[in-house]
């Protein structure tokens, strides 16, 4: 099935709103039911220009802060999956317009922070996120992670640009939970360990 020419447009036309200087990190999954143009889920960039370390305070303002839980995939040296790790993705979901637009402002991203790595993605894991010590959402991390990865590689590829060797993707929401201004949360994955960020 090919890609829709309109995903394929819009997702060249972000790429070339990247911020001068920024180090490519890899690639987001849009999971959502309105992150879809034809039979594709729209894909974001990540890079360096919006990536945080655990601990580390998120500054960048928005209109509807929320967080994500997902399962983070990084590529080996064939464009496999060869490490796992959890992600905790900070969205501004605040309208954005059509759905091309939205892909055009790199589907609601806003930063992402990473737990550690393994070279083995378990079984059963639970995605939980945690604000000011409070669980506020949990539910089941999704078991077609490696065909999450073929969908972002199908619209990486169609859009010109397509999956490096070291590439990081965080393959879609399992939870969310809205934030603001003061909030510490925390995304948790089983025995993939967790990630933390602060709220200014």
């Amino acid at each position: 099935m090919t890609v829709d020419p309109r995903l394929a447009t819009a997702v060249r036309a972000q790429l070339a709103r990247r911020p001068p200087g920024a180090g490519r990190v890899g690639w987001k999954l849009g999971s959502g039911e309105r992150e879809r143009i034809g039979g594709d889920h729209v894909i974001g960039n990540l890079t360096t220009a919006t990536m945080l370390a655990d601990g580390a305070t998120f500054r960048g303002g928005g209109v509807k802060l929320q967080a994500d839980v997902e399962v983070a995939v990084e590529l080996g040296e064939d464009l496999e999956p060869a490490r796992y790790g959890v992600a905790l993705e900070i969205c501004d979901v605040a309208d954005a317009g059509s759905v091309e637009e939205l892909v055009v402002a790199n589907d609601y991203h806003r930063a992402v922070a990473f737990g550690p790595f393994a070279e083995a993605l378990p079984e059963g894991l639970v995605g939980a996120l945690v604000v000011n010590g409070e669980r506020r959402a949990a539910g089941p991390a999704p078991d077609d992670v490696a065909d999450r990865v073929a969908a972002v590689a199908r619209v990486a590829e169609a859009a010109g640009d397509g999956l490096r060797s070291g590439d990081r993707i965080i393959t879609g929401l399992i939870v969310n939970t809205p934030l603001v201004t003061g909030d510490e949360v925390a995304a948790e994955l089983g025995d993939l360990g967790r990630v933390h960020v602060r709220i200014a």
